[in-house]
């Protein structure tokens, strides 16, 4: 039976990505009780990185951070999916996201970047899915990936 936050993202138009091999050596998520730490996911589907390079410091360039940042997110769901059995519908509260933004120096953009996540986990989890934050500007990323997201979420009982 699919899940009611999978139900919701299908709604949205949009889906989970297929199984992909991670780029470094680390566990895609450490649980500790009911709390599950997410690894940093890029935007990359199906193995390929789908927005490289520097966001650029532009509407459109702000536009293609934020699709690239929903993608992130996109990845954390699958990998929280893992860690609730395959069922979402156990996440409690997503308690916070840190977003990294592969950016020129002095780009202040970030947090409108990152945005593009933090929508999407509202839209899936209502008021649990608001969160604490970070939106950092970085000169780099794992395969010249325009952002990375990673989590912490709490799970029900």
């Amino acid at each position: 039976m699919t899940s009611q936050v999978e139900q919701r993202l299908a709604a949205l138009g949009l889906a989970l990505p297929p199984d992909w091999t991670p780029r470094g050596q680390f566990l895609p998520f450490r649980k500790d009780g009911n709390t599950v730490y997410l690894s940093g996911q890029i935007c990359e589907w199906a193995g390929a990185v789908t927005h490289a390079g520097p966001v650029a410091d532009t509407p459109e360039g702000i536009q293609s951070g934020r699709e690239a940042a929903q993608i992130c997110a996109l990845n954390l769901l699958y990998r929280l999916r893992e860690a609730c059995h395959g069922d979402l519908d156990r996440v409690d509260v997503v308690l916070r996201l840190g977003g990294f933004v592969n950016c020129q120096s002095g780009f202040g953009a970030s947090p409108a970047v990152i945005n593009g996540a933090t929508e999407l986990f509202i839209a899936l989890f209502g008021a649990s899915g608001w969160h604490a934050r970070t939106a950092v500007g970085v000169p780099g990323l794992p395969g010249n990936a325009s952002v990375e997201v990673d989590a912490i979420v709490r799970l029900k009982d």
